[in-house]
């Protein structure tokens, strides 16, 4: 069967299954089966053993020991009052920035995202303090939410993020190689963040309230001290990474043993919590696990088919510029993000994304970066964009309306995306040290 005509029939299959409402892991499988069956008139039984042999080793990759222990962690700080520690902390650090408490947002995500490693869960562990305390305060309805929005994609950029690690594994890079790479845009992305809010407090009246009260730099210092325990926890995790003394998943269990210390010392300690917060992780690593393992399912049929050979060379073949590959990759993940989540769309793609990458010259680390950027932006696009519905359940307000206020933000991120094109060191600077 021709190149056409497979990936007709694997499209077909997929807009089938996916469309109808199949679990995506399990939509992810049968589209390997059937592309398997219908395609290359393989057998019943030997698509099992071949689905057997690459679930099973799929499965046991050391790397995914990283993910359950690391939304451990971050689950049991959600669980705690580091929102509140986060918010009385930045406050009077903020305050004397134009745009004053807005920064906590994109300063607050930030940090979280440091001992995080989800966007969904930076969204709302920030906005279920700051968001209320900024409207109650007179700040403006869109920024707040906004910014929020924009900052709590960084769960997924800045390390350590699970997204990198599912990349990492099915990638075959290294994965401490992509937590550096992710670090200097993250900072970036905030940055421009943080700019945008102080270039609109000057040329917008109402922005911020008129006549906030500027903190001393003894409440400065309070501030610090409620943020030493997060930071604590940031820098123990990270450091341990990127000084060689463990690896990713050797840090998330320092991290987890930290993360429980700091409920035990803050008197919010509690079984009920811990059990929860087990409860919840096991949820989340099972369907992390799950579509890791159809993903490299459908990547095996993939390789029968030879589908990613076949499409690389049909591109190449096409003379496209390395930028024309971006583009059109780029394109392809705004829709893909517009009907599901990151997760899927990374291990669904992957498999025929690297190679395309490769064969242009873009080195596999940076564009773990590059995805991960096109992921985030997914997170701010209707109508599976997570991080808006969080938003519109803390605000209360139309869809619409938190669609608008995230639209600066969204575009921001592109602009991020274009400079770590333009300077791929960016990204490659510090895994370079490593």
């Amino acid at each position: 069967m021709s190149l056409v005509a497979a990936s007709i029939v694997v499209l077909l299959m997929m807009a089938l299954f996916l469309g109808a409402g199949v679990w995506i892991f399990a939509g992810l499988i049968m589209v390997g089966v059937g592309a398997l069956y219908i395609v290359l008139d393989f057998d019943l039984i030997r698509i099992g053993t071949i689905a057997t042999k690459v679930v099973s080793s799929s499965a046991v990759s050391w790397e995914l020991a990283a993910i359950p222990v690391f939304i451990w962690m971050g689950d049991i700080i959600f669980r705690t009052d580091i929102s509140q520690r986060l918010f009385r902390g930045l406050s009077p650090i903020v305050s004397r920035i134009p745009g004053g408490l807005l920064h906590t947002n994109v300063i607050g995500c930030t940090i979280f995202a440091a001992i995080s490693g989800s966007s969904n869960a930076t969204t709302a562990t920030v906005g279920k303090i700051t968001i209320p305390e900024l409207l109650k305060r007179g700040y403006d309805l869109n920024l707040a939410s906004g910014s929020l929005a924009g900052a709590g994609t960084f769960g997924l950029l800045i390390p350590p993020s699970i997204a990198m690690i599912i990349y990492g594994v099915l990638a075959e890079v290294s994965i401490v190689k992509l937590f550096a790479a992710g670090l200097v845009p993250g900072l970036l992305m905030a940055f421009l963040y943080s700019g945008y809010i102080i270039v609109v407090s000057f040329i917008k009246p109402g922005a911020e309230p008129a006549n906030v009260e500027k903190a001393s730099f003894r409440q400065m210092l309070r501030g610090v001290w409620d943020l030493v325990p997060i930071l604590v926890l940031m820098l123990l995790v990270l450091g341990s990474i990127y000084s060689g003394l463990a690896t990713p998943s050797e840090a998330a269990a320092v991290g987890v043993a930290v993360a429980i210390l700091i409920t035990v010392f803050t008197g919010q300690f509690s079984i009920k919590m811990i059990v929860d917060s087990l409860m919840t992780t096991i949820r989340i690593s099972a369907m992390i696990c799950l579509l890791i393992a159809a993903a490299s399912f459908l990547s095996a049929a993939f390789a029968f088919m030879h589908l990613p050979v076949q499409i690389t060379e049909a591109i190449a073949n096409m003379n496209l510029s390395p930028i024309g590959v971006l583009v059109i990759l780029a394109l392809l993940y705004i829709v893909l993000g517009m009907f599901i989540d990151g997760t899927s769309m990374t291990v669904m793609t992957v498999p025929i994304a690297v190679p395309l990458i490769i064969q242009a010259g873009f080195d596999p680390i940076w564009f773990g970066v590059f995805l991960v950027i096109m992921i985030e932006l997914s997170a701010l696009t209707p109508p599976v964009g997570l991080n808006l519905y969080i938003l519109q359940g803390l605000t209360t307000v139309g869809l619409g309306r938190t669609v608008w206020a995230a639209l600066p933000f969204f575009l921001l991120l592109c602009l991020g995306t274009a400079l770590l094109v333009i300077f791929p060191q960016l990204a490659l600077w510090l895994p370079g040290l490593l």
